[in-house]
């Protein structure tokens, strides 16, 4: 099983990019797709998640109209993309897994990290102003 996120790099506020999770070794549409962050000297949090076959998307509340999350089942991918990004964005960023398994999804907001099954090395954003 391998999760590799990738596309992160540095860039001035206001500017754009867009982070892609590639996927192996497991059934990927079978899976719930989970990006997170984790700023320097802060907890680990949720950004945005996606389900098995893209239908339904979350965000937390502070990158909503900002990112939108995708995926491509075809390929075995998804991807965050990030535009008017700001300071505060800088964080190193990671994707993980959370196998559905016809459950119900049962938050109002973003499922936990504890939750989820698999995770990948994540990739550094950098946000100047």
């Amino acid at each position: 099983v391998q999760l590799q996120a990738s596309g992160g790099g540095s860039v001035q506020s206001g500017g754009s990019l867009t982070l892609a999770c590639a996927a192996s070794g497991f059934n990927f549409y079978e899976f719930e797709i989970g990006w997170f962050r984790q700023a320097p000297g802060k907890v680990l949090e949720g950004v945005s998640c996606i389900s098995s076959y893209g239908d339904n998307t979350r965000y937390l509340d502070s990158v909503k109209g900002r990112f939108t999350v995708s995926r491509d089942n075809a390929n075995n991918k998804a991807y965050l993309e990030m535009n008017n990004l700001k300071p505060e964005d800088t964080a190193v960023y990671f994707c993980a897994a959370y196998h559905e398994g016809g459950r119900y999804y049962q938050y109002k907001g973003l499922r936990p990290w504890g939750e989820y099954d698999y995770w990948g090395q994540g990739t550094l954003v950098t946000v100047s102003s």
